[in-house]
């Protein structure tokens, strides 16, 4: 049979009763005949639990201890798996990050992976155990415990199906697959059956919350099958991510709409219109560690230019203090900013072959009185900046002009 790989996530063990329910799911492939290995978030809630008692020891916990008290809350959960499945008769063992041997650099809350050690996952797997592993975790060469960032759990699961060459990759989680968008906002939003992995990394890195960005990447890096189901449903396919596009002539230009409210924009006004300067402005954003987003440079009159970029909403304050710091260096006339904005994107493989997308989502935001504040594209997506309290009527309007609402 297959070997497979599991992922659940805080919300499908967020009580001893969740826990059991994925004993049983689990009892079951393995009653088909499937090796697995089930890699667990800790319990919902569990995490932020942990980093609220290291803030209130210290305000700004040291990275190193920080990524030592958040690992607990899986070895919790991967602990408590291995005594469901066993007390349905069913051989299992626990492994945190560290005992199997996830080597990651030394960049402690946001580690990356470097290697697997994968032989004593696979001597259990030929005994006809079940194997649980901590995600979110693993050590660095020191042997000091990491951590892989927020959503972690994702790129563990991934990591491991790789480096077990496991036939699947299936990640649990409270949602039932993929979706056009996030019901709660259209509710009328379908479930895909498949979606290609640049849709996926697009809609990942856009605000889709389904999987952690690093995951997706992983998984086209290395080739892995990868699933999306709901822990709560027993039936289902959920929704498989390919690497093949669809080759039916009817699947829709735009698979999908995206977006994220987590933005800020920053506008650098009459700065120099010379070589060199976006460098002079975003080295320092760079240096202090403060991602970028989408980047415009209007085109200079009189000798100046203005500079506008987006970053994430919580570094809105401290990216115009760093600015503040150089607006003089610089030569810039002022720096001023919006943290009330969003980001609503129309992400799909088929709008490579297919003029005109752009224009039906301009004219669609425009018959409702959005205005646009910034543009991006790429080959498969097109991401504007909007006023934040738009932002759930355009994702309505956009998911049916592109039809997204009669998916199949």
């Amino acid at each position: 049979m297959a070997l497979i790989v599991q992922k659940y996530g805080g919300t499908s063990v967020g009580t001893t009763d969740r826990i059991k329910n994925v004993a049983r799911r689990v009892a079951k492939f393995k009653a088909q005949g499937h090796d697995l290995v089930v890699v667990l978030s800790a319990m919902s809630g569990e995490t932020n639990r942990l980093i609220a008692l290291a803030k209130d020891i210290q305000a700004n916990p040291d990275p190193r201890e920080l990524d030592v008290i958040v690992s607990t809350g899986e070895q919790v959960t991967i602990g408590l798996l291995a005594m469901a499945l066993k007390e349905l008769g069913i051989e299992a063992k626990s492994y945190t990050g560290a005992q199997v041997k996830i080597l990651t650099d030394s960049m402690h809350t946001k580690a990356r992976i470097q290697s697997i050690d994968d032989a004593a996952m696979r001597a259990d797997l030929n005994a006809g155990r079940v194997v649980i592993v901590a995600g979110f975790q693993g050590v660095d060469a020191e042997g000091n415990i990491t951590t892989l960032g927020r959503g972690g759990s994702d790129t563990s699961g991934v990591a491991l199906a790789a480096a077990l060459k496991a036939d699947e990759c299936q990640i649990y989680t409270d949602v039932d697959g993929v979706y056009t968008t996030d019901p709660r906002v259209v509710p009328e939003a379908k479930k895909l059956k498949t979606i290609t992995f640049e849709e996926m990394l697009e809609m990942a890195s856009l605000g889709s919350k389904v999987l952690q960005i690093r995951s997706v990447e992983f998984a086209g890096k290395y080739n892995v099958k990868l699933r999306v189901l709901s822990s709560f449903q027993e039936e289902g396919e959920g929704t498989l991510i390919t690497f093949e596009e669809d080759p039916n002539m009817e699947k829709p230009v735009v698979s999908g709409i995206a977006f994220n409210r987590d933005e800020a924009r920053i506008n650098v006004i009459g700065v120099p219109d010379k070589p060199g300067i976006a460098y002079q402005i975003l080295g320092p954003v760079a240096d202090a560690n403060i991602d970028v987003d989408m980047i415009i440079q209007n085109v200079g009159q009189d000798g100046t230019t203005d500079f506008s970029f987006t970053v994430p909403k919580g570094e809105f304050a401290r990216t115009i203090k760093v600015l503040e710091g150089v607006q003089a260096h610089v030569g810039g006339k002022s720096v001023n900013g919006d943290d009330k904005i969003c980001k609503v994107s129309i992400v799909g493989v088929g709008m490579r072959s297919h003029v005109g997308v752009a224009s039906t989502m301009f004219r669609t935001l425009a018959e409702e009185g959005i205005n646009i504040q910034m543009i991006s594209t790429s080959e498969i997506k097109i991401s504007v900046i909007v006023d934040e309290k738009y932002l759930e009527l355009a994702v309505r309007v956009l998911h049916r002009a592109f039809g997204l609402d009669q998916v199949k």
